[in-house]
């Protein structure tokens, strides 16, 4: 590799865990920093380095091995066995990068990594680098799992009602699934948790979200850590429009369907279409597909649903052909075009962050309809605390009844639907638009790091 010459601030190796859902907000950041005159490696593992489509623009790619080479996660015996291994030849591939990048003339300054990878802490700090920990779930959430970590919320629950400094009353539902339900899916938990393994050595603690929006909570954890908010991480075309034809992330693992899509919710009236989403990882078991699928029928709304390729053998028979008047099934299609378009009427989603920002930057209503994880505690925050949404209760199965889903389709969507959702929507569009405005909060915080970098 030639030297290059050093043109640029600062130089930061972005690492993501190997998912979707934690690409997208990292690469976002990372295009913030390049503005701001700082160069930018994104680092992600050789298995899904084969499977990203797309462009990602002024952001370099470069490759670290998870120890799973052929099959990424799938091809792990277990969770555990995968973190282990992804600590163990990630942390030497990691190094390995770093110095690669130093003899080619472009030496890192600073490692800004995904909180599941906190073993990229050791290495940053080994080599005498910056390190930055990325968080990619609400502050809110983080907050939870950080009182667990220190052992300040006795888990298994002993009581209904939860009080977390910092943050609102809840009920035990309200808290993350792995919280709630204490002892399933142990490896996740144990991930999650392990977040804050290493953090009193952290120098910088960013989290995708905005300081008006969960303004308590943000006061709360910036006094235990050097926390900054860096979002709302969306396309710089949905809100401040400063980095040119930047309209998507650039990287994807799934192709969309983009102009069936588009022509579809063309044809279709303003605010007339429920956009129904369970995301890019969640499996919903055969009945929650089904009452998914007569819950969208039977709210008689327009609905475009997306079922992922692998998914769709779960659909009630016939489905697609039957609902073809008012409904379009599609394996994945472009989110943030679909929740922009003046036909969005409603989001029923599952509640991810992600999705849960990037509905709340554009003004969409939502009917959320947790599975796990995060999930509860985001719905709980988009009805009752923000009041953007409802949240759709399962039954003691755990399933999401077609009722449900259509009475909550029909208050949010109906001619007299909930007014306060609809205006509470747009408060949170125009407040998540201000904080990455030039001078606003989020701004403000991505300016400070690349200006520090560059003075160190």
């Amino acid at each position: 590799m030639e030297k290059e010459k050093r043109t640029h601030k600062s130089h930061c190796i972005v690492l993501p865990y190997p998912s979707q859902g934690h690409i997208n907000p990292m690469l976002q950041f990372s295009k913030r920093l390049v503005h701001n005159g700082a160069k930018v490696t994104l680092a992600v593992t050789c298995f899904i380095s084969k499977s990203l489509l797309g462009d990602s623009g002024p952001i370099t790619i470069e490759t670290i091995s998870d120890g799973y080479d052929e099959g990424g996660f799938a091809q792990a015996e277990s969770g555990a066995a995968y973190m282990e291994r992804f600590r163990v030849v990630g942390s030497e591939t990691l190094g390995s990068l770093i110095e690669k990048l130093k003899s080619s003339g472009c030496p890192v300054d600073c490692v800004v990594y995904d909180a599941f990878l906190p073993w990229a802490l050791d290495v940053a700090k080994k080599l005498g680098l910056v390190g930055a920990v990325f968080f990619t779930q609400s502050c809110t959430v983080n907050n939870i799992h950080y009182h667990v970590h220190q052992g300040m919320l006795t888990l298994p629950l002993s009581e209904p009602e939860v009080v977390v400094p910092g943050l609102f009353p809840l009920q035990a539902c309200d808290l993350p699934s792995l919280v709630y339900l204490y002892g399933s899916y142990p490896d996740f938990f144990n991930m999650i948790v392990n977040q804050f393994s290493n953090i009193e050595k952290v120098d910088w603690v960013f989290c995708n979200t905005f300081y008006k929006l969960e303004e308590k909570v943000v006061d709360w954890m910036a006094k235990i850590c050097p926390l900054r908010t860096i979002g709302p991480t969306l396309p710089s075309a949905y809100l401040d429009k400063r980095l040119g034809d930047d309209k998507d992330y650039g990287l994807n693992m799934l192709m969309p369907v983009t102009g069936v899509c588009m022509e579809w919710l063309d044809s279709k009236p303003n605010g007339s279409v429920v956009y129904a989403s369970y995301g890019s990882f969640a499996k919903l078991e055969p009945e929650q597909m089904e009452e998914v699928a007569w819950g969208l029928r039977r709210s008689n709304a327009y609905f475009l649903m997306v079922v992922r390729e692998s998914e769709q053998a779960k659909l009630p028979q016939n489905f697609k052909e039957e609902t073809a008047e008012k409904g379009l099934v599609v394996s994945w299609c472009p989110q943030l075009e679909v929740l922009a378009h003046r036909a969005l009427g409603c989001f029923l989603t599952h509640g991810g962050w992600n999705s849960t920002l990037e509905a709340l930057s554009l003004g969409v209503p939502m009917v959320v309809a947790p599975l796990w994880i995060d999930q509860p505690t985001n719905a709980k925050c988009v009805e009752d605390v923000w009041g953007i949404g409802l949240r759709a209760r399962a039954d003691d199965k755990g399933i999401v009844r077609r009722e449900v889903l259509e009475d909550c389709i029909g208050k949010v969507m109906g001619s007299d639907g909930l007014k306060e959702i609809k205006n509470n929507a747009l408060k949170w569009k125009n407040l998540a638009r201000e904080a990455v405005d030039e001078g606003g909060s989020s701004d403000k915080c991505i300016d400070e790091f690349v200006a520090k970098l560059t003075a160190s």
